[in-house]
């Protein structure tokens, strides 16, 4: 299964970080995003290592391990790494597949190269952040 367009703005607008943004400007975010097939055991993201992407789910199945502890599993539509896109906050948790995984993927680069292009979504995805940090403390 290959997303048009506008499957991959459907995904990508349910995205608090993406919360904010205009049809064309989810758009333009769907643009940067392309989609891979991952094998099962594959290592998505590792705690304590430096993100470099956010994934959605696209079909599969992955494990969320904190230490050695199961703490949740992801399944079709599920997404993590966002917050890797607009910092270098180290991953809190490790994604194992667990299955084959076809998923969507943004590279902070790309989304950085983007956010330097679109001072309107940068200042959207800002926005997004302070409340969610705001609604943390």
């Amino acid at each position: 299964m290959r997303l048009g367009k506008d499957g991959k703005v459907q995904l990508i607008k349910k995205v608090p970080l993406f919360s904010k943004l205009s049809k064309k400007e989810l758009e333009e975010v769907a643009h940067i995003a392309d989609e891979l097939d991952l094998p099962k055991g594959k290592l998505m993201a590792e705690e304590g290592d430096r993100g470099r992407e956010f994934f959605v789910l696209l079909e599969g199945e992955a494990d969320v391990t904190k230490g050695d502890q199961i703490i949740n599993t992801m399944r079709e539509g599920d997404f993590f790494g966002e917050i890797a896109l607009v910092t270098d906050v180290p991953r809190t948790a490790t994604v194992t597949t667990t299955s084959t995984v076809h998923a969507l993927v943004i590279t902070d680069r790309a989304f950085r190269e983007l956010l330097r292009q679109s001072p309107a979504i940068q200042g959207k995805v800002l926005e997004a952040v302070a409340s969610r940090l705001a609604h943390s403390l």
